[in-house]
């Protein structure tokens, strides 16, 4: 008698951004697993899964949401005590990838946190990780074990082409987006406009704009911004502190050629853009 075993599907999440793992799991047809997490008077995190996962695949879903260190602690730790519960294999869910930006020094004496990220989830027990639009496609060469670099271009470009735009400009907001935007361009049969732009090496999310590369007067511009995707369409790749490319892009001092400088969680932001709210991809909580 030969006797295959049948390996059962878990999926569990963290308190970062609970409604993604609830709408997962409906298209899935599964029940969303107990984490049972809990703090202590000092902060210590405490995971104990509610029922047994021993023999089984265990997804675990967590984006790294602000406070992100928090919210990377805590996967880590579900990760950990999936492993030590006997599970078969253990994918860590990362919609947004923490510390993504800091995947390389920019100047001296600086880390590369995604590295150690990376170092942490596999350590933890992680046996694949799933990601969404990483800040960078080479982050995926920081980890031994697979994983699976997902995108959400195929849906933005599928809503932008039902909404039956005319005289679309796809923009990138830096020259590392560059190719995205020209992706998205290409697909859409759109041109491609970039905004001129440098960060405070001081000041955290600040944002020093010089002027827009392209034709976008009086057209429909469409900015392929990192982490605006739940805002609007085609934002693509998660970043909470992203908006203020949005923001940069839209001041009128930049039709002077007079420098423009914000910077505030992106989440705060929408109202100080002329911006339709449009396409919402899940990756990161929508928090006022």
């Amino acid at each position: 008698m030969e006797f295959t075993p049948q390996r059962r599907l878990e999926l569990v999440s963290g308190r970062s951004h609970p409604e993604l793992a609830r709408d997962i799991a409906e298209q899935l047809g599964v029940e969303l697993g107990e984490a049972n997490l809990r703090e202590f008077a000092n902060g210590e995190i405490h995971c104990r899964y509610g029922a047994s996962i021993r023999g089984s695949d265990v997804f675990i879903v967590q984006t790294h949401c602000g406070p992100v260190n928090d919210s990377l602690m805590e996967h880590l730790i579900m990760i950990d005590a999936a492993k030590r519960a006997s599970a078969k294999r253990i994918t860590a869910v990362c919609p947004y990838y923490g510390y993504s930006r800091q995947d390389r020094k920019a100047t001296g004496r600086e880390p590369i946190t995604a590295k150690l990220v990376a170092d942490m989830l596999s350590v933890a027990g992680a046996d694949r990780v799933v990601s969404v639009d990483l800040h960078s496609g080479q982050i995926q060469g920081f980890f031994d074990v697979p994983f699976d670099h997902l995108t959400a271009a195929p849906v933005l470009v599928d809503y932008l082409r039902h909404q039956d735009i005319e005289d679309l400009v796809v923009v990138a907001p830096d020259a590392g987006r560059v190719r995205v935007a020209d992706r998205f361009g290409q697909i859409l049969g759109a041109d491609l406009a970039m905004v001129h732009k440098r960060r405070s090496h001081v000041k955290a999310n600040s944002v020093e704009a010089l002027h827009v590369v392209g034709d976008v007067v009086g057209r429909h511009a469409r900015p392929a911004v990192p982490g605006l995707e739940h805002l609007t369409v085609p934002f693509v790749g998660p970043q909470e502190h992203a908006g203020g490319d949005v923001v940069v892009a839209e001041q009128p001092e930049l039709q002077r050629g007079d420098h423009a400088e914000v910077g505030r969680p992106a989440a705060q932001r929408p109202e100080q853009v002329r911006m339709r709210i449009g396409c919402d991809v899940e990756s990161l909580p929508v928090r006022g």
